[in-house]
């Protein structure tokens, strides 16, 4: 299944994701901070849905009360939804 979400209170515009079944397929991060948008589509390639949100809920940006691992971690619900 691939899923878009609009991101809200970051940088990165929107994350495209590909889930199969529970497992992580592919994340793409548009917009954002490259290096670190990478970085954490990486490493959550080929993790379970549920570890993911649990190791990313909650990570914030600074003073923002959000990240781009956060609303991975939102699109995750979504998408499960």
């Amino acid at each position: 299944m691939t899923y878009k979400y609009k991101t809200k209170g970051v940088c990165a515009s929107h994350i495209e994701l590909e889930l199969e079944n529970d497992t992580i397929k592919n994340v793409r991060f548009i917009g954002g901070c490259s290096g670190n948008t990478q970085g954490v589509a990486a490493l959550v390639k080929g993790m379970k849905v549920e570890e993911a949100i649990e190791r990313l809920e909650g990570i914030r940006c600074g003073f923002k009360p959000t990240s781009c691992p956060d609303q991975l971690a939102k699109a995750l619900k979504e998408a499960q939804n």
